[in-house]
């Protein structure tokens, strides 16, 4: 059953001007943050958004969860069309929905005890009075290992450590008991040791709860690890979209297989490496075509001029790209 399906998405932000530039040029600037991209998330799976900071897998998470107003597109959730809900239909539908930010610590409020903090959703959405809150808190304290629960329950956001902000962050979105979650880098700011352990937990609801996930991360290593389908961003578009054992044994578009360039523990074959020349473009103004071209070394005059669409390939792998890597890697 389809859980999330994501049609033709696109998200413009307005770029801020100085009052001398707006004197200066009356033409305004976007910033191209997702720009018609498509997929569907399965009930019970991973599904990981993968790419470079700046590509918009952000504020495809932020989007999905209608955080952000989408400019076109469309968002369907256990087949109702979220879209351009108002707050009031999208309130029901929040405790479904939830998000666990990239910074735990931006995420929490500064001066709320932790304890009231994950027992707070559980009063406004109306589900329990503040007693009962507060025991299921301490109870979701003791699940995400933040023992003894009544101490924890106690401090402040800045008397815990990264790990434990993080493990804060992931009871207050699981205490809804949601079907469907965003989980947006929950790794990148917390130490190496200590990252294995907040995915176990992750997947420790995913399995409780029979989530659906949309994980959001630079990092393939880490995607390859918990993840049933990957889909590859560059400058808000996808690129590829595959299984993952499919994907990592097998790339079709040059950006993926440089991103697998830059992890040694996934790039096993002889081939040679990929190397993109120069840094992601800007984008306010993208490049015509592949947005990849300037930076592609198989580029040919056509990917300049025409965009590629995402094309299957057999077995669910869908590439955009006018020259795929056929060659199994």
């Amino acid at each position: 059953m389809v859980e999330l399906e994501v049609s033709s998405l696109k998200k413009y932000f307005p770029v801020q001007k100085s009052f001398i530039e707006r004197i200066l040029t009356r033409k305004k600037q976007f910033i191209r943050a997702v720009d018609g991209i498509s997929f569907k998330i399965f009930s019970g799976q991973v599904f990981s958004l993968a790419g470079e900071s700046g590509c918009g897998k952000t504020t495809t998470g932020r989007l999905v969860v209608r955080l952000e107003k989408p400019d076109e597109g469309k968002i369907v959730f256990e087949g109702k069309d979220i879209t351009f809900a108002k707050e009031k239909e999208l309130r029901p539908l929040r405790r479904k929905m939830q998000i666990i930010f990239q910074d735990p610590h931006a995420s929490l409020n500064p001066r709320m005890r932790i304890g009231d903090a994950i027992a707070e959703p559980l009063i406004v959405h109306g589900i329990a009075d503040k007693r009962e809150a507060k025991e299921e808190a301490l109870k979701m304290l003791e699940n995400v290992g933040l023992t003894p629960a009544h101490m924890f329950y106690k401090l402040l956001p800045h008397q815990l450590s990264g790990g434990q902000r993080q493990r804060v962050a992931i009871a207050r979105a699981m205490i809804l008991k949601p079907k469907f979650i965003v989980a947006d880098e929950p790794v990148s700011m917390i130490d190496v040791s200590l990252r294995a352990s907040i995915l176990k937990l992750i997947m420790k609801f995913k399995s409780l709860y029979n989530l659906s996930i949309l994980f959001i991360t630079h990092d393939l290593a880490v995607a390859r690890l918990i993840s049933d389908t990957i889909a590859v961003m560059y400058l808000g578009k996808i690129v590829e979209i595959a299984s993952t054992e499919e994907l990592i044994d097998n790339p079709m578009h040059p950006y993926t297989k440089a991103l697998l360039s830059s992890v040694p523990s996934l790039f096993r074959r002889k081939k040679e490496k990929i190397i993109l020349k120069g840094e992601i473009a800007n984008p306010i103004n993208p490049p015509s075509g592949c947005r990849l071209h300037p930076r592609c070394p198989f580029a040919k005059s056509i990917c300049s001029k025409e965009e590629p669409k995402l094309v299957s390939y057999g077995n669910n792998h869908y590439v955009a790209c006018h020259f795929p890597l056929l060659d199994k890697g």
